[in-house]
């Protein structure tokens, strides 16, 4: 196998110029192993030293950003203490990129999850197909098993993907029903025509995580119904 890593003499500073463009690039953290595959004329000892002396130009600056070492390798994160402006752009962006009808069909799953299609329209007294489909491939709601009653409907909970695009840590970060009036008592009672506005996920969890999450956002809430599991069934 051909090895296509340039191979021209690099110096001290130009080693970490490209380390650092090689930490931020990569899609997980970057270990000295994989650094050595591209420098194999590097010793092991010179690379470690160029990750750490950029991790200390990182901390030694007023920067946003900081390099972090996990699971045996180096990621570039921003800085925790900047968190808060940062999950409030992801929030703003985020409400913008969803519509109303899609907010509100987030909501139903999110607190009352297991759902079934034919459970979500009833609540909202109009037919989601088109919404859960998007829902499903922006990653922000998944297929978690069939109900067993009659037609073996699918059954719908958040994800991972979910918790993170509202800046919450977990399920339990959502604000409870009772501060959400209307909205409350539609979902509480089951009645269609739950209203879209003031939806929880507009002001949720100002003081959420950072995306990483200890769970992944699919409780099971359903009071009725047993369910199969979801991994034989198709994501519609």
């Amino acid at each position: 196998m051909r090895n296509h890593t340039p191979q021209a003499p690099i110096d001290a500073g130009r080693l970490r110029a490209v380390i650092e463009a090689l930490v931020f690039a990569a899609e997980e953290p970057l270990t000295v192993a994989d650094l050595h595959d591209l420098f194999p004329d590097v010793e092991a000892g010179l690379l470690t030293e160029a990750l750490d002396s950029l991790t200390r130009n990182y901390d030694s600056e007023e920067r946003g950003l900081q390099i972090q070492q996990v699971a045996g390798g180096y990621r570039i994160i921003t800085r925790s203490e900047f968190g808060e402006w940062v999950r409030a752009l992801f929030r703003s962006r985020n409400r913008r990129r969803l519509s109303a009808a899609a907010l509100e069909t987030l909501a139903i799953v999110a607190y009352r999850q297991p759902i079934t299609t034919p459970e979500i329209q009833t609540l909202r007294g109009t037919d989601p197909g088109g919404v859960l489909q998007n829902l499903l491939e922006k990653k922000l709601l998944r297929v978690v098993g069939r109900k067993k009653v009659v037609g073996r409907p699918v059954l719908y909970g958040t994800t991972r993907d979910f918790l993170s695009h509202f800046g919450l840590n977990s399920l339990e970060d959502l604000p409870s029903l009772e501060e959400f009036g209307d909205m409350a008592s539609a979902l509480k009672a089951g009645s269609p025509g739950a209203p879209s506005a003031g939806l929880p996920f507009e002001t949720a969890a100002e003081g959420g995580g950072n995306g990483t999450t200890g769970n992944d956002g699919n409780e099971d809430r359903a009071d009725d119904g047993e369910i199969e599991s979801g991994d034989d069934c198709d994501d519609s």
